[in-house]
């Protein structure tokens, strides 16, 4: 029977809330408009009772798991006011504290609206192609790995897979954050949770369900905003000894000068309420906003690690490099350029070599010629024979060994190649030497302001780990403005040198996003993972980019500062509320227990409102985000889908790589 009760107060508690208002109001009208202070008294009773049920069932819910919670206090209060008929206060009380609980329940919601939004983009249903070769629609957790799907114009993606037929743009903000559509054509991957904007396409299921890399964004979020911060747990500890410390020196008081209403009062203004929900609330909201934004906070004890961060170690390849080589110069040497570029298309198109994947993603739509023989040479490159002439591929020693000349002003080409860290391979036809490919890994566009705005946020050292030569390290560090920059490190070096910045006493974080890389993110105080990474490094991060996109960490790491600093504005109010409170009560003839809750639950609005502003941080671009979006927005105008497909497919076969 109590029990059945205890369930049918708490379910119906917003109804009692909105009845223990309405009495409250009705009872002030029977007094200050009728003058029947007896009417007044009972429907202040009424209200007591009414806005009482609810507290008083939580305060015993959470005895019984011996915890001495705010509810219990509250509840001896209002029944001490009761004793002593003082029903206004007891009224008064019992709303206040109910419609602040309700204030709280809503604007909590509101800052968890980064899940609410995410859970709502997942798609619920699929069409899947059936044995007879019809579409049949069926619930999402019905699709497995390797069945076909097809998506229209305006429809959801509802797994991860690849492309096998059709095409289309798709929308891809949910997961990379980017607001431009992508193109998709066969071999083309998409994402759950993207849209497809135009277009229809049939894809193979990958993923399904909670392993999609939308599935992983929801299950990242939401233990990150149920996870506790070192601040959270200690409040928690210090809320245990707290609130049983304010019901013993109430008891004190009593004892000492005999005044219910005094002890009851000092039950009301010793509620530590705006001291326990500031922490978290503020934690919520500094982890949504990163969900926005394409930033995986993997916990709240990880917002409070990367605020404290005075040191970033960055991995070059697919971190501040694209982890794509790409041709960066192609310097011919007399003859017909355009034939020589086709002659050295050919030939490199046979090979798996990745120098020989960046000649054939530079020269892709270029006239190609049969290739009739070929040899590798190992450690020199390729002697062929295409389109009817004699073709080497390779390096100086391959050209020299068949007699190539290499004249003077080659050997200076072929030195400032070198010099700009460029990997080189030179072509040769019919004995002569026709071409100069300078190869490298392209550095992010925006990365240097990216690193200048890491500067600007306090981080002292900058430094580059890479298992590529010195030399390369070097340039890159040189054209970054980096701290240092340390070259030919193998996982096990790069996990050292973590230890070592540490030991000397700095917060470090790691960015990376390589199986090789997975030592030093889980070793650093703060691991960041490229998204687009290898799944082992995503596991060991605490913080993930989606869409491997650096641009990110800058907003990272200021909403992290800015997230510890609302906790500590929001700490900061709930003491200086409990101060004054407690002051007033000795220093004025005004504080009464009515006049301590009013104030009580505004010290917690506040604190919510203060968090909530976490919500916004971030949302008026920088002039650097700015200049970006321009050039953006001016170059997707330039490049035609065909070019976006295949950058996305490069990108993602070096990045996987």
């Amino acid at each position: 029977m109590l029990e059945k009760i205890k369930k049918l107060v708490l379910r119906h508690r917003i109804q009692l809330t909105a009845a223990t208002g309405a009495l409250t109001a009705a009872a002030f009208v029977a007094r200050l408009g009728f003058a029947n202070e007896q009417v007044a008294a009972w429907l202040m009773l009424a209200a007591s009772i009414a806005g009482g049920l609810p507290i008083l069932v939580q305060a015993i819910e959470s005895l019984r798991v011996r915890v001495v919670s705010i509810d219990l206090l509250v509840s001896i209060a209002m029944l001490g006011a009761i004793a002593i008929q003082e029903y206004e206060e007891s009224a008064v009380v019992a709303f206040l504290f109910l419609f602040g609980a309700w204030l709280e329940q809503r604007t909590l919601a509101k800052t968890r609206s980064a899940i609410k939004g995410l859970t709502e983009m997942a798609p619920q249903t699929a069409y899947r192609l059936s044995a007879d070769g019809g579409l049949e629609e069926v619930d999402v957790d019905e699709v497995d790995v390797g069945d076909v799907l097809e998506v229209r114009t305006g429809g959801k993606v509802p797994v991860d897979g690849v492309v096998i037929g059709g095409s289309g743009s798709a929308n891809e903000a949910s997961i990379t954050g980017e607001p431009l559509p992508t193109a998709k054509s066969e071999g083309s991957q998409i994402f759950a949770g993207t849209i497809l904007e135009n277009g229809t396409i049939r894809l193979r299921a990958q993923k399904v369900g909670e392993d999609t890399t939308f599935g992983r964004i929801i299950e990242l979020v939401e233990e990150a905003q149920d996870s506790k911060s070192e601040a959270e747990r200690f409040i928690d500890r210090f809320s245990r000894y707290y609130t049983p410390a304010v019901l013993v020196i109430a008891a004190i008081v009593w004892l000492a000068t005999r005044s219910v209403e005094l002890a009851v009062t000092i039950l009301v203004l010793g509620c530590p309420g705006a001291l326990v929900i500031g922490v978290p609330v503020s934690n919520v909201a500094g982890i949504g906003n990163g969900a926005r934004h394409g930033i995986l906070f993997k916990g709240s004890d990880v917002v409070t690690r990367f605020s404290r961060v005075d040191t970033i170690l960055f991995d070059k390849t697919g971190t501040l490099t694209y982890g794509s080589p790409q041709v960066a110069r192609a310097i011919p040497y007399g003859g017909d350029q355009a034939e020589a570029e086709a002659l050295l298309a050919s030939v490199e198109a046979e090979s798996d070599h990745p120098l020989a994947r960046a000649i054939a993603r530079r020269y892709a739509d270029g006239e190609k010629y049969e290739v009739t023989s070929s040899e590798a040479i190992r450690g020199e490159g390729i002697a062929a024979v295409a389109g009817g002439h004699r073709v080497l591929v390779g390096n100086a020693r391959l050209l020299e060994r068949h007699g190539v000349a290499i004249d003077e002003r080659a050997r200076a080409d072929l030195a400032e190649l070198e010099a700009e860290g460029n990997s080189i391979v030179l072509l040769a036809v019919d004995g002569r030497l026709a071409l100069a490919i300078g190869i490298r890994d392209r550095i992010r566009d925006g990365v240097a302001e990216d690193l200048a705005a890491l500067r600007k946020l306090g981080v002292r050292n900058l430094v580059l780990l890479s298992g590529d030569n010195q030399g390369t390290v070097d340039l890159v560090a040189r054209q970054l403005g980096l701290t240092e920059a340390h070259g030919g490190l193998l996982p096990e070096d790069k996990a050292e040198y973590v230890r070592a910045r540490q030991a000397r006493g700095e917060t470090v974080a790691f960015v990376g996003d390589g199986i090789n890389d997975s030592p030093s993110l889980a070793l650093a105080d703060v691991g960041i993972a490229m998204g687009g990474g290898t799944d082992v490094a995503i596991e060991a991060s605490d913080v993930v980019l989606t869409g491997s996109d650096f641009h990110r960490i800058p907003h990272a790491l200021g909403l992290a500062r800015a997230t510890r600093r609302n906790m500590v504005q929001n700490i900061a109010i709930a003491l200086t509320t409990v101060a004054f409170l407690l002051v007033s009560l000795v220093a004025s003839t005004w504080m009464n227990m009515a006049v301590g809750m009013f104030v009580h639950e505004g010290s917690i609005l506040v604190v919510i409102l203060n968090a909530m502003r976490l919500l916004r941080y971030g949302r008026r671009p920088t002039p650097i985000q700015k200049n970006r979006r321009h050039l953006t927005g001016v170059n997707s105008r330039r490049s035609s889908p065909r070019d976006s497909v295949h950058s996305n497919k490069a990108n993602r076969k070096e990045v996987t790589k």
